[in-house]
């Protein structure tokens, strides 16, 4: 699984790949309870209405959980979520599409809200493609020889069919290795428009603000005709924390 492949190969195996998890030990289910509602203020009587303004949707866990059996429902596809990823370059704020992929945004917000991504690292990052992350074993350095293949104990199926596309830089999406059945919890974010993967992989949400953070994270990786290799003493930026905002 750590072969890797050319870039015209769609990034399967470890290129966009979340590969099949490694070993983490039994997995073990979690305890979700519903995140607690936050109120909208009423305006005046009298006043115009105001927008709907985003609330910040409490942690599930006090600490990062990194295993699990499989993402608790904590999403309404109605309601609108944003995501922004505190990186160590700054914030990147992510629009995510509910209604067009409700699994992988379900997924990424129930792991966002268990910590899960906390000081985990965006492991790999190459010039005009992309930058990815969300491997559980990337917040462990003695851990690098592996960094993407790790997941969160659990796989589940892309979601191909909305339309959506790798069109332009700043589209969020989720990796996986060769089946359509193994997303896991890695994700990428183009650097520039990549449309030869649309089809192919879920879109599930587009960068809103911190286009100009995402540029500045440091690349990794070089791929050429000869295939894809590692920029010596590039260090991968880390990923400090995932706050999810949500609103009506």
């Amino acid at each position: 699984m750590q072969k890797r492949l050319p870039l015209a190969s769609v990034l399967i195996g470890v290129s966009l790949a979340a590969c099949a998890p490694a070993a983490q030990g039994q997995s073990t289910p979690a305890t979700v309870t519903a995140p607690a509602a936050v109120p909208t203020p009423v305006p005046a009587v009298g006043a115009a209405p105001a927008a709907a303004t985003f609330t910040v949707m409490p942690p599930l866990s006090s600490a990062p959980v990194r295993v699990f059996q499989g993402a608790a429902q904590v999403v309404d596809p109605a309601k609108t979520y944003r995501a922004v990823l505190n990186t160590s370059q700054g914030d990147i704020t992510i629009e995510l599409d509910a209604k067009a992929s409700p699994a992988a945004v379900n997924n990424f917000v129930f792991l966002a809200l268990n910590r899960f991504y906390d000081g985990t690292r965006f492991h790999r990052v190459i010039e005009g493609f992309m930058a990815q992350g969300g491997d559980p074993l990337s917040a462990d350095a003695a851990q690098r020889t592996r960094w993407g293949t790790g997941g969160p104990g659990y796989q589940f199926a892309a979601e191909i069919k909305s339309g959506l596309r790798f069109d332009q830089p700043g589209v969020l999406g989720m990796a996986r290795s060769a089946s359509l059945n193994s997303q896991g919890s890695q994700f990428f974010v183009t650097l520039a428009p990549a449309d030869f993967l649309s089809g192919q992989y879920t879109v599930f949400g587009r960068v809103v603000a911190g286009q100009d953070v995402l540029a500045k994270l440091t690349r990794t990786s070089r791929s050429s005709a000869a295939g894809e290799t590692a920029i010596p003493g590039a260090v991968p930026e880390t990923l400090r924390s995932v706050q999810i905002l949500t609103r009506p």
